[in-house]
């Protein structure tokens, strides 16, 4: 049986002047705009037929603070389908209290890399299915990694990041991603600090790379213009689930166009 693709909008959280939580959309993780309310993001894409929600709280870890657990409960309670929230994510008792919160999983990027056996700790407390290992790659054109692709007629290989990308960590993202895999990580999801709000296509070097390496099902993320690059990402890039923000947060496409091209495309997808 062929699994159907998932479509998931995602959305960045920050808190805005007057701390209250609000969505933003940026380039290359900067230049971020006011682009909504994030209850009122949850209960439109819900009703529009998205399979799955993520909520990212985008600079809980660059600044060394909580998820808003607040909102992310708000959130849940428009939210009928899979959501996953990230960002400041670093124990155990996280996890919980995220889940507790209304998240049916915790996306967890900066905490895992400080301490790989939180992903261990998450899965036997929580099951695999709850623990998603994001990665903030960045493309590297130097002789440091492990695991090398051909871009651009260049050899290169890709980085994990953190704090937004704004901090290399020296670690291959495949190395990485066979590493998160392995001590039980239920799903990665892979984003690319290069593609990132680019609206040029998802970074397929970087997907394949990932999927080619682990048998996890694997999120793309950054990049979607177009229904097209999605298209692309599942079937050059081998990825099991796309995840998309401006295109769906600025009415480009709706979830129900971008789902019924796929399906002309004969992707496997849920109407």
């Amino acid at each position: 049986m062929t699994l159907t693709k998932r479509i998931i909008p995602c959305i960045d959280v920050d808190v805005d002047d007057d701390g209250e939580a609000a969505v933003y959309t940026g380039v290359n993780f900067e230049d971020l705009e006011y682009t909504g309310d994030p209850v009122e993001l949850a209960k439109k894409y819900n009703e529009a037929g998205a399979d799955e929600f993520v909520f990212l709280d985008i600079t809980a870890s660059a600044e060394g603070r909580e998820t808003m657990l607040d909102t992310v409960s708000a959130v849940a309670d428009e939210c009928f389908i899979p959501l996953t929230v990230g960002g400041g994510i670093r124990t155990k008792p996280d996890i919980k209290e995220t889940l507790r919160a209304g998240a049916d999983k915790v996306s967890v990027n900066t905490g895992a890399i400080e301490r790989p056996e939180l992903i261990e700790e998450g899965a036997e407390a929580f099951g695999s299915q709850c623990i998603v290992i994001s990665v903030d790659a960045r493309r590297r054109f130097d002789d440091s990694g492990e695991h090398y692709v051909e871009v651009d007629g260049e050899s290169c290989w890709f980085e994990c990041t953190v704090k937004g990308g704004r901090e290399g960590t020296g670690l291959d993202v495949v190395e990485w991603a066979d590493e998160a895999a392995s001590r039980g990580a239920g799903e990665l999801f892979v984003n690319s600090i290069d593609a990132d709000g680019t609206k040029d296509g998802y970074d397929i070097p970087l997907t394949k790379a990932v999927c080619d390496s682990v048998s996890t099902p694997v999120i793309a993320s950054s990049g979607c213009g177009s229904p097209e690059h999605m298209d692309e990402v599942f079937t050059e890039g081998g990825a099991d689930a796309a995840l998309a923000a401006s295109i769906f947060h600025f009415e480009e496409y709706s979830v129900d166009e971008v789902k019924r091209y796929l399906a002309e495309q004969g992707i496997p997808i849920r109407i």
